[in-house]
């Protein structure tokens, strides 16, 4: 098994999202914009030597089940949110050997001029 968190990885930077999850009904009535930021563990030695996009985890897909697994189902924290993408993205692709997920709330409710909250997953796949 490799060691976690180290190694190669695919990385997706700054997904724009809009979603209706957090603990207030203002938030579930009116939506916010959420930003992710993930990687993924997966070795890239093969597509490094074959220049072939069936040797890799195509980024494209990540994304589309990190849109899908925001979007699917409604959450309060975003703590939740962010365990249901590494959850989607272990089931989804058996490459994946380790996920880290930030998931951030720029206009979360509490008195900041600037800045974002946010909260991030480091994740091994389960055994």
């Amino acid at each position: 098994m490799p060691i976690p968190f180290t190694g190669d990885r695919i990385i997706l930077s700054d997904l724009g999202f809009y979603g209706y999850h957090g603990l207030f009904n203002e938030e579930a009535k009116l939506g916010q914009r959420f930003l992710i930021d993930l990687q993924c563990g997966v070795d890239l030695s093969g597509p490094g030597q074959t220049d072939t996009i069936g040797a890799t985890v195509s980024y494209a897909a990540i994304y589309d089940e990190v849109k899908s697994a925001f979007e699917n189902r409604r959450m309060q924290l975003i703590e939740a949110v962010g365990q249901n993408i590494v959850n989607a993205l272990f089931e989804a692709f058996s490459d994946i050997t380790w996920v880290i997920v930030r998931v951030r709330k720029p206009e979360a409710p509490i008195a900041m001029v600037r800045g974002e909250a946010a909260i991030e997953l480091h994740r091994v796949r389960p055994a």
